[in-house]
């Protein structure tokens, strides 16, 4: 786990004195893993695309906040990806949409037209979040993976949003502990 942190740190540090081939290298290796999240939360190939190349400018020009004391890199970089993407589908535009699919169908339809795990599977997520207890897992894959905010859970499961925000914060302790360990 120290060699992946340490590589990544080498990369991020490339990138902040604004080594493009930094940026391609940081593409290649993240990019199949954001662009999965990227297409749980949006289903038009064009939109996904162009939140792609925003969530990787954003990486670029941001670079310097990120502080590997709160999380990982990849960790940092999917949450600018979902949120990205969460900004995108709340636009005007997919709000007109939206009265015509609800999130759920969204999600179920993406599901169905690709068939296939999570990019991000193939690092070991799925693995270490099966260790969740039943509602952190579900809190966590709700949020992170299906696109839900904080506030939607809160009134779906009709529980407490300070609720909700210590179920997710407690399980993301829980998470960090399983990738210290590795």
């Amino acid at each position: 786990m120290a060699i992946i942190q340490e590589a990544e740190l080498i990369l991020l540090q490339r990138i902040q004195t604004k080594d493009s081939s930094a940026l391609a290298e940081l593409m290649d290796l993240y990019g199949a893993a954001l662009n999965g999240v990227v297409q749980r939360i949006l289903t038009n190939p064009e939109e996904v695309e162009e939140v792609m190349q925003d969530s990787f400018v954003k990486i670029w020009n941001h670079s310097l906040t990120y502080d590997p004391a709160k999380g990982r890199l990849f960790t940092w970089m999917l949450n600018i990806a979902r949120n990205q993407a969460l900004d995108r589908l709340k636009s005007k535009h997919n709000k007109n949409q939206s009265k015509i699919h609800s999130i759920d169908n969204v999600v179920n339809q993406v599901d169905m037209e690709h068939k296939q795990q999570m990019s991000v599977d193939h690092i070991g997520v799925q693995h270490l979040m099966n260790k969740l207890q039943g509602d952190q897992l579900n809190l966590i894959q709700k949020f992170y993976f299906e696109g839900y905010t904080q506030q939607e859970l809160s009134d779906e499961l009709k529980i407490p949003l300070g609720t909700v925000k210590t179920k997710i914060r407690t399980a993301i302790i829980e998470l960090r502990k399983y990738f210290i360990d590795k």
